[in-house]
Order: structure tokens, then sequence, then C-alpha cells
């Protein structure tokens, strides 16, 4: 087993600085993307932070079927390439079929399985196939514990670069719940632990034709994952004007809100050591 992930230059594990992956939703043009991701790196080049771009070329998952779900596989691909080069800084994206690995696999840096995706066995083992560094993220509808039989699928392909993300629980209808307890118990499987700060103020289906969000809370359940010790980065979606993103608004963080948030948590990795 492995605790320390490589991607790129960047080393994900214990006693490596923690990670900020991070970026919109989805992509909504190549400007806004690259403007966003920009703006993002600049931040994390002053407060000190490895910086990971996340941003999905497809959704796949959403609530209606006329929601947007970004300009797909062909177009998206290229977009996320070019920001890739012009930053020089490694990017993710999540995939949602076995059908697009092997494409996707040429440029990004991760891949990265959905949490509904998570028990779909030979998904799982298509993506880990592609030999790059992959990351599982937690169904809702799982226990922590659960995941480790999610991680070996992934690890039978002899592929030992998992990321395990953690990214709120379901309770009830159309609210999810973080309990930081899950970060302890997933540290214990042998992978670095992300902590999903957006996605875990999420109300999946919460307005009826889409998924609300309480991204009010995001701070301080980031700030209480990494005080656990156990967080070895960290997922947000960040928008510049989340109240007219076209996907996922009401849970994404306000991008003015970043650096105070980044800085806080490093005052908080300092203070644990």
């Amino acid at each position: 087993m492995r605790a320390h992930v490589k991607v790129g230059s960047i080393t994900i594990g214990p006693n490596h600085p923690l990670v900020l992956i991070a970026g919109p939703d989805v992509i909504e043009s190549e400007r806004h993307l690259l403007s966003h991701a920009e703006r993002i790196k600049r931040i994390c080049d002053r407060v000190g932070l490895p910086y990971i771009v996340k941003c999905s070329y497809d959704k796949a998952n959403r609530t209606s079927q006329d929601s947007y779900r970004g300009p797909g596989l062909r177009a998206g691909l290229p977009i996320l390439a070019k920001v890739k080069r012009a930053l020089g800084i490694p990017v993710l994206s999540d995939v949602h079929c076995r059908e697009d690995v092997d494409a996707a696999a040429e440029v990004l840096d991760v891949l990265q399985v959905p949490a509904f995706l998570c028990r779909q066995t030979d998904f799982i083992v298509a993506v880990a196939k592609a030999g790059k560094p992959v990351n599982l993220k937690k169904g809702q509808f799982l226990a922590p514990w659960d995941m480790e039989h999610v991680i070996a699928k992934a690890r039978s392909t002899g592929n030992g670069r998992i990321l395990v993300t953690e990214r709120g629980a379901s309770f009830g209808y159309n609210n999810l719940v973080s309990d930081l307890r899950s970060l302890q118990i997933l540290s214990t499987l042998g992978c670095p632990v992300i902590y999903d700060g957006t996605h875990s103020v999420q109300l999946p289906g919460g307005l009826g034709h889409a998924s609300g969000g309480q991204r009010e809370f995001v701070p301080m359940l980031v700030r209480a994952a990494v005080a656990t010790g156990f967080c070895h980065g960290i997922f947000l979606e960040v928008h510049e004007d989340p109240d007219h993103a076209p996907v996922d608004g009401p849970n994404m963080l306000r991008l003015d809100q970043l650096e105070r948030l980044l800085r806080e948590v490093i005052a908080i990795t300092h203070a644990l050591k």
C-alpha cells in the first residue's frame, strides 16, 4: 500500500504540504477556466500551497436532463490540455464512462471516479488500468470503511497511486452531513485523504430541478477537516460568481473568499506541527 501519491512534481500524503484541488465545477469556456485557474494559482503561489486544477468536461450526473453538462469529451479535453500547458500545473477531471478513459488519460494527470460510480467494479478497474493517479470519491451512500473494497478494486490493476475523497454522507432526503470521523477511518486504508468541502454542503435535488447547497458552511467544515490532522488535500469548487454558475452554484465557494480560507488552514497545519 502506498501512503503517498505523486502527481507531476506534487507529492500528496502525510508529512507533505496540504494540496489544493480546485476550479469551477464545469468548463463554461476556455477563457473562463483559464482565468479562474490563473487566479487560483496566483493565490496558491502567494500562500505556498501546491495546486491541481479541477474542472469537469462533462457532468453526466445532473438532476435534470435539461441541466448544462459542459462541452463534452472532444471539446473539453483540449481546453484542459491548454490550461495545463499555459500554467504548467496538473489537471484533474471526472470520467463517467469506460469509453472516455483512454482519451482522458492522454490529457489528465488525475482521473476521478465520481461518487455515484464508486461501486461500479468494471469502471473502476478500467480507470485504474490507465496507469494515472486516481481520485476515488466516496459515495454519499457508503460508510468510510466500505471504501476499503473500492480501493482494492483499483489496486487490483497494479496501480497504487490512489487518492480517496470524503464528500459527505446522505442524511435523510436532499441533505448531506460531514462526519469527520470518516477522515481518520479513511486514513487507515493506506491512501492520501482529500476532503471535498464544497460537495459536502450540497443539498442533492434540493431545488427540485437541481441541487441546492449551503456554501456559507464551506470555510468552517474545511477548517475542521484540516484540524483533524488526517486531511492531506482540500477539494474545492470555486467560482467568481457562483450565483450565476450553470452548475452547482449554491455549493461553490466564492473566488474572493479563497485566499483567506487557505491562510486559515495553513495556520491550522502549522499549529498541528
